[in-house]
């Protein structure tokens, strides 16, 4: 009894004290304004508010004692207030607000349960309603709306109305019919996607041996069945095919030109470049040209409400990428590089000139002439910009300016006199886009593409000596438009189209002395339609997609219909099967008339097709793959038959037998893919190994069958990657067979003055052998800037890989052989600051 006593005692008394702090603590309480002056005293910084923001507002002083952060966050825990800093000396001070709203569907006003709200400090989700409430900093704050299968939207708070609860339609995303199968295909960023195409998004990339950027043309290479015999991605070569059969699209626009310093780095630059898809078999009936596969490189489709960028640093360029928001509908991005040689040349730049001028005409001149200053340099600027005026129009445009530039002066000393004659080889590719897209209803869309390209390859020959100068020029400029509308019905998608496509193409050769001048120039146009039905049924296991385009080349009055067909049917949970076949053509090609054109640094030059010595080039193609994926395990085995008509001996490199023969032919070639992946926590690892045997035939020659010039035989890679929050570290090994070449007959090398051949391509060259390695380290600089610094090598045990052999005739009547090697211990480095 006692004991409640004291009890009862001691809690009288401490209600009593309570009280009388309150009183006290009530008593002492002052305007915020006069903290804010106090602080603004002591600290020297200044706040900016609205003048009626602070009104009535009381809270309780703060010891001088306590730092300014600490103060600040005091002020915040008894106002609903919120503090933010401007500068080191300036705060802006704001209310919190409340924002409500209902998200739903724009086409059916359907509510849409478990869409997120995200802003920098809160993030919700809507109810079966759809409603949705979410308490912010400010109304300048940016908020992020997702929703599966519809378009994202990013806009500021201010956009919406923090005073009434209204409805936000969300716009269906078109591209949610291609979601992705495999992810992680290959290394993260890498997927195989339901459309049959394997998709690379930088977004979320990692990286790969020997890689230090996103350059999308490199990390093609990494997929089986995909190489380049020379290490350029100027000579890609998908299947066997040589690099005119691939169609190269950035944002829907054909590219002529695909590489800086004349092939050795991708001329789309990797900061512009957010994904890319690569479709080597069963394309879509939209896609024309390409008998070997496409690569179709893109920019970000989404309109980005943040201002934000990257400045960048390598021992090849420096680079620059900004996005600028314009209003709430609208952003641009412009991005640009330039090579770094008109200010240091580091030894990478070096080792790069060396490569692309090796065996040519500007690394050894003939005799008694010596070359000098010589210079290469290479820049880019591409831009995208986007516009929403409504939930159910997009529109987007393109431009891209592409350029490489070499020079060297030829010395020589002439009647006692020092002459000095420049020669000099450029390359440039323009190209501009136009998108637009409307959304008539749910189920019907239309899209409409229109682009211009214009690529010149252009050379100036000085022959010191004779007093000569020699000009060499290639030119394309195409021009397309393209319809396709899209209707969905129940399980079924529905395309239909037109295309309609403009192309000219210029070659032109100018002496001066003797006075000699050749221009040819071609012009074709070409009309499509095409119609495609997609089919999937309800639990997704079996998806059908066949389709027709009708060609019509108004030149020839020759109609072309390619039929197109795509399967895939999963069995059980583990395994996938899939049949893919199509028939394409295409009616430009690269070919190489002497191998010192254009000085030899880009002996290729891009012609139109005039259905006789250069015809139309066609192909067949079906493959049959199966997939099968568990617990981290992946296993992707394909195997395909390909044949590809109207081919040209001037199109597929030749450097020794029928090096200067024009002969038309075909190819066939058939082969195996495999892809075997591990992933294990943050480790990611892979084994690709592609088998194939490719086979000229070329009715009018001496050798009818045999090897083609891109008969790779066997080639494999073996790579992992280490991937976490800062670090991204790869390594790996690439290997395959040397590439075939012809040899002279030993006890007989030289006929009637000139090389005499054994039998064509019965030789090979070396075995290549490459090991690369690279790393990327992440960090944040500050709330504002994050950076990442990173290295790679390239080709670590320095081997001479022989890529290439030729045979001439030397003054002494005997044959000489030239080689041409890869890159060698090639070392690089980054910076780079996101803002």
């Amino acid at each position: 009894m006692n004991r409640i006593k004291v009890y009862i005692v001691c809690f009288i008394l401490s209600l009593v004290y309570g009280q009388n702090l309150r009183g006290q603590t009530t008593a002492q309480n002052i305007p915020i304004s006069k903290v804010l002056e106090q602080i603004t005293n002591q600290h020297s910084v200044n706040f900016n508010y609205e003048s009626s923001l602070l009104e009535n507002i009381i809270v309780s002083p703060l010891p001088e004692a306590l730092s300014l952060s600490r103060k600040i966050k005091a002020l915040e825990d008894q106002t609903s207030l919120i503090f933010e800093r401007v500068s080191d000396y300036v705060y802006s001070i704001s209310r919190r607000i409340s924002l409500c709203g209902y998200i739903k569907d724009s086409e059916t006003q359907k509510p849409l349960e478990g869409a997120t709200i995200n802003s920098q400090f809160a993030y919700a989700v809507t109810d079966e309603n759809g409603y949705f409430e979410i308490e912010l900093r400010s109304q300048n704050q940016p908020l992020t709306i997702r929703y599966i299968g519809f378009k994202t939207i990013e806009r500021k708070a201010l956009y919406f109305n923090p005073d009434d609860c209204s409805i936000i339609s969300m716009l269906l995303q078109e591209e949610a019919i291609a979601p992705v199968l495999i992810e992680t295909y290959l290394v993260n960023g890498i997927d195989k996607r339901q459309d049959w195409t394997t998709s690379i998004d930088y977004k979320k990339f990692s990286l790969l041996p020997g890689l230090i950027e996103s350059d999308v043309l490199q990390t093609a290479q990494a997929l089986p069945g995909i190489l380049s015999v020379d290490e350029t991605v100027s000579n890609i070569n998908i299947r066997g095919g040589s690099h005119d059969q691939n169609l190269m699209l950035w944002d829907d626009i054909k590219m002529y030109q695909t590489g800086h310093f004349f092939g050795l780095i991708s001329s789309f630059n990797p900061l512009m470049t957010q994904k890319a898809s690569i479709i080597n078999n069963g394309s879509d009936v939209s896609l024309t040209d390409g008998v070997s596969g496409t690569i179709h490189m893109k920019t970000e489709q989404q309109i980005d409400s943040k201002f934000n960028g990257v400045f960048g640093l390598n021992f090849l360029n420096a680079e620059l990428f900004s996005n600028i928001p314009i209003g709430e509908k609208s952003s641009l991005q412009i991005a640009s590089r330039k090579s770094l040689d008109d200010v240091i040349r580091t030894p990478t730049y070096e080792v790069y000139f060396d490569r692309i001028t090796q065996e040519t005409e500007a690394e050894t001149n003939v005799t008694n002439v010596t070359n000098s200053d010589r210079n290469f340099n290479f820049h880019d600027v591409s831009a995208r910009w986007l516009y929403q005026p409504s939930d159910k129009d997009f529109i987007r445009f393109n431009f891209i300016l592409v350029n490489n530039d070499l020079s060297f002066n030829e010395n020589a000393i002439i009647n006692n006199t020092i002459q000095t004659r420049q020669s000099s080889a450029s390359q440039t590719s323009t190209a501009f886009g136009a998108s637009y897209k409307r959304l008539w209803s749910r189920k019907l869309s239309s899209n409409i593409n229109i682009y211009n390209t214009d690529y010149q390859l252009k050379a100036i020959n000085a022959n010191v000596i004779e007093q000569q100068r020699f000009l060499q020029e290639n030119t394309v400029s195409e021009t397309s438009v393209r319809l396709n509308n899209r209707f969905e019905h129940n399980l079924w998608i529905y395309n239909i189209g037109y295309q309609f496509t403009e192309t000219e193409v210029i070659n032109l050769n100018d002496i001066d002395l003797p006075r000699f001048v050749r221009r040819d120039e071609e012009v074709l146009r070409e009309h499509a339609a095409f119609g495609q039905a997609w089919y999937k049924n309800s639990s997704n296991s079996l998806s059908i997609r066949g389709g027709i385009r009708a060609n019509f080349l108004t030149r020839f009055s020759k109609l072309i219909v390619e039929p197109r067909i795509s399967i895939r049917k999963s069995i059980g949970n583990y395994i996938e099967m899939e049949a893919q076949g199509e028939f394409k053509h295409q009616s430009t090609s690269q070919t190489i008339n002497f191998q010192n054109d254009f000085l030899g640094i880009e002996r290729r030059r891009w012609q139109l097709t005039d259905n006789d010595s250069i015809p139309i080039i066609q192909s067949k193609q079906a493959s049959l793959g199966i997939t099968f994926k568990n617990k981290g395990w992946l296993l992707d085995a394909k195997g395909y038959y390909k044949e590809v008509t109207g081919i040209t001996t001037q199109s597929q490199s030749f450097t020794t037998k029928y090096e200067f023969t024009k002969e038309k032919g075909s190819y066939t070639a058939y082969g195996v893919e495999l892809l075997l992946r591990k992933k294990l926590g943050n480790f990611n690892s892979w084994l690709s190994y592609a088998y194939i045997d490719n086979t000229y035939t070329f009715e009018r020659l001496e050798d009818i069958e045999f090897p083609s010039n891109f008969d790779i035989t066997h080639s494999l890679t073996f790579g992992t990657t280490y991937a976490n929050k800062n670090w991204n570290i790869s390594a790996g090994v690439n290997y395959r067979t040397g590439q075939p070449t012809s040899i002279p007959v030993s006890d007989n090398p030289i006929i009637d003055n000139g090389i005499n051949f054994d039998q064509a391509n019965n030789e090979r060259l070396m075995d290549y052998l490459r090991i690369d390695a690279s790393a990327l380290f992440k960090f944040k600089i500050s709330n504002t800037f994050r950076s990442e610094v990173g290295a790679s090598i390239w080709n670590i045990s320095n081997r001479e890989n022989i890529i290439n052999n030729f045979f001439r005739i030397n003054e002494s009547n005997d044959v000489d052989e030239f080689t041409r090697l890869s890159l060698g211990l090639t070392t690089n480095a980054v910076v780079r600051i996101y803002f």
